[in-house]
């Protein structure tokens, strides 16, 4: 997506924008569990991909992470530059690849059903598995220099998280086969652009 791609009606900014705020807000909805609070953010990322599509699902996510590495206190355990530092912000980078690849998968295979959407979100939440659990491994390892085995790292980074995770999506995916038309509608087919 170059420069000359970005040509968003106000509706789609105002969309992403909403989204943005939507995953900030779920950081704040949080069971905590060691290592890896389980927030709400999920939820509302891979809405995002599913409801604005690809390019304006991953463009919310990637403004919400601007937002919180310019200083605002919007990630789970606050914001700065210097989040990059903490053991979840892989999972942070997780969510703008599972907007855009539920979004992706959406838009290519376009079924609307529940179930559809339900794979769309699976898809979604390997992706964050994998870049968040890397991203743990590596940053409890290297730079917080705590020795976290492999086991360790998949216990706290994804087992625990899973459940709760599996709901979301089954939440997700419900809602999104409810007002999936009506969003594309008032966005002006986002979805499919």
């Amino acid at each position: 997506m170059g420069v000359s791609d970005v040509n968003l009606t106000t509706k789609q900014m105002a969309l992403v924008s909403m989204f943005a705020a939507l995953t900030a807000v779920g950081a704040f909805i949080k069971i905590p569990v060691p290592y890896i609070p389980f927030t709400l953010q999920f939820f509302f990322v891979i809405l995002a991909g599913l409801l604005l599509g690809s390019r304006l699902g991953l463009l919310s996510q990637i403004i919400y992470i601007a937002v919180g590495l310019s200083g605002l206190p919007v990630f789970a355990s606050g914001g700065g530059i210097g989040y990059v530092a903490q053991p979840t912000f892989g999972y942070l980078l997780g969510f703008a690849a599972a907007a855009f690849v539920a979004g992706r998968i959406n838009e290519k295979y376009s079924r609307d059903s529940a179930a559809f959407y339900f794979v769309c979100c699976l898809a979604g939440l390997a992706l964050v598995y994998v870049v968040g659990a890397l991203y743990l491994y590596l940053v409890m390892n290297y730079l917080a220099g705590t020795a976290f085995t492999v086991k360790q790292t998949l216990w706290f980074g994804v087992v625990i998280c899973l459940p709760g995770d599996l709901l979301l999506c089954a939440a997700a995916s419900s809602l999104v086969q409810k007002v999936a038309k009506r969003v594309r509608h008032i966005s002006g087919g986002a979805a499919y652009k």
